[in-house]
């Protein structure tokens, strides 16, 4: 097993300081945050802050339509995806409650426009949030969701959930899904990576100090259909062909 490959004491302190600049910059745009230049500007600034480089594919995350938004559909890894995502192009997105309260990042994604959904709920808030999330894409935005609804190391570990497919096939719009992976030195990562119950401040030490940690977004072709399991399958089928060339 190959030691794991980190920086040393200042450069770590070096990428908290950049960090809180930049989130201390995020917060002061105000709703400038929830324009079309300014997140991907800003989520740049963030990863290049952590030391993290940013690899991305040839297609754009929104499928080009004329009125319509898509629906994005990714695996989850860490809190991490949701910045090189926006790193690539500014999108809403839908999260958990929790992230709400986190300190300053509850904040930003508020105003990014971030749908909260309460997963203790269970199937009494689905109807709302594929209500909601359908609405939002026949109005013309993109949105991200991580189907999955947890976060694991490897794609392998979870199956996409069908809710949210049926805002696409309601709102009668495509499904772009997405690979995010992280490597360092040639080989997959899991500093970025949730762990078990982790919380986000574990997970952020462990980006601090990684040296060459590279994340990659990889979009694939778009998905249509009106039949949700149809589309969960193959969006997954596609993420998963995603990792495994990574892994390759």
């Amino acid at each position: 097993m190959r030691p794991v490959r980190r920086v040393g004491p200042a450069v770590a302190a070096g990428r908290y300081a950049a960090l809180a600049r930049e989130l201390t910059r995020s917060l002061l745009l105000g709703e400038r945050l929830a324009g079309d230049v300014a997140p991907r500007v800003q989520a740049r600034r963030v990863l290049r802050a952590l030391g993290v480089a940013l690899e991305a594919g040839r297609w754009p995350l929104s499928v080009p339509a004329s009125d319509a938004g898509t629906l994005i559909v990714a695996n989850h890894i860490s809190w991490l995806d949701v910045v090189a995502l926006l790193a690539v192009e500014p999108v809403s997105f839908v999260a958990k409650k929790e992230v709400g309260r986190w300190p300053v990042v509850g904040t930003l994604a508020r105003r990014m426009g971030t749908q909260f959904i309460d997963r203790e709920g269970g199937r009494r808030e689905l109807p709302l949030m594929v209500g909601e999330l359908a609405k939002a894409l026949a109005s013309g935005r993109s949105v991200l969701v991580f189907p999955q609804a947890t976060t694991w190391c490897s794609v392998s570990a979870g199956r996409f959930r069908r809710a949210a497919f049926q805002a696409a096939v309601d709102a009668g719009v495509a499904v772009r899904p997405v690979t995010v992976g992280y490597r360092q030195g040639g080989t997959v990562s899991t500093s970025a990576a949730f762990l078990g119950d982790e919380g986000f401040g574990g997970s952020l030490r462990r980006v601090a100090v990684a040296r060459g940690l590279t994340v990659r977004v990889t979009a694939h072709p778009p998905l249509y259909g009106n039949d949700r399991k149809s589309l969960a399958a193959g969006a997954w089928a596609a993420v998963c062909a995603g990792e495994a060339k990574a892994h390759g």
